[in-house]
This record gives structure tokens, sequence and C-alpha cells, in this order.
């Protein structure tokens, strides 16, 4: 298989990076994501993970992917793949609220995350561990999305989104 490559944006920052997908390493969650592409939606600043910025998705794929190339240390530039159920996400102390990002008991949810810098661990007081999937790689424009989503966490996110298009 050819190397495949996709966009990740912050549309109203006017930001893009470029990752490659690890279709050796998570081909079925890479193949997953390339099915679906375009993706996006309202970008959320973690609270938990650190350096993260993330977008809520409902489920796009036939069969959700198995738990392959695992991580709970993720690395700058890496795009993370999380699959949360509604009760998961649903207290107040996440902030979604009742009815943001489609968070409702019950429901099942994907969370497309890039991580922007060093020195996260995925671990959440409420649930423990929480591996994702590593599916991609940013291989340019590291830095401008990184100074971007740090942006986000001092300025705020609202307005903002995520989005994960073909490259």
């Amino acid at each position: 298989m050819s190397e495949r490559f996709i966009e990740v944006s912050l549309p109203k920052r006017g930001v893009t990076c470029t990752a490659k997908l690890l279709d050796d390493r998570a081909p079925l969650t890479c193949a997953a994501v390339w099915d679906a592409l375009p993706l996006g939606g309202d970008v959320y600043h973690a609270k938990y993970a650190r350096n993260e910025i993330y977008t809520l998705l409902p489920p796009f794929a036939p069969q959700e992917p198995p738990l392959e190339n695992p991580t709970v240390t993720p690395i700058p530039g890496d795009l993370v793949y999380f699959t949360f159920n509604g009760t998961q996400l649903g207290s107040q102390a996440y902030g979604y609220g009742s009815t943001a990002a489609g968070v409702q008991a019950g429901a099942t949810m994907i969370d497309l995350a890039f991580f922007y810098e060093r020195n996260n661990l995925l671990i959440n007081g409420d649930l423990g561990w929480i591996p994702g999937i590593v599916w991609g790689q940013v291989v340019d424009g590291l830095d401008r999305m990184a100074e971007a989503s740090q942006d986000l966490w001092r300025a705020g996110a609202l307005g903002e989104s995520l989005t994960f298009k073909r490259a």
C-alpha cells in the first residue's frame, strides 16, 4: 500500500498540518478514518491529558477498530483514536453539558485527538488509564499547529473546529 496523508486543520485560526497515516501499525483504524473522511467538529482542549486537542464525533465505522498500536503516553504529532460511551463522558465535570457534542448516556462517541507537546499521560481520575490508538503522525506543520493548539488553551476554543480531510 502506498503512503496516505491527511490534512488536520483549525480553520478559524487558518492553520493546517499534514499527517501520515500509520497503515502498517493501525491498519483497521486507518481504514475506518480514511473511508469516513472528511471529518470534523467543535474542538476541545483536554483537561486531563495535557497537550491535546480533539473533536467528538458519532461513530463512523461499520465496526469499531480494536485497540491496535495502543498508547497511554502520546508524543507530539500523534493522532489518536478513542471510543467512549456517553456514561464515560456524561459527568458535568467534563464540561460538555447535557447536549454538547451529542454526549448523552449510552451514546458511543469517537474522539479524534491531536497531541502537540510532550509529557502527556492518558489517565483520568474517574476512569483510570485511557489507552488510545495511534493512527497518524504529523510530518509537516507541527510547530504551527502546536502554537495554535496552545492558543486554544489560553484564548478559548469557542467557535473553532478541528477537521480532518484527505491531502
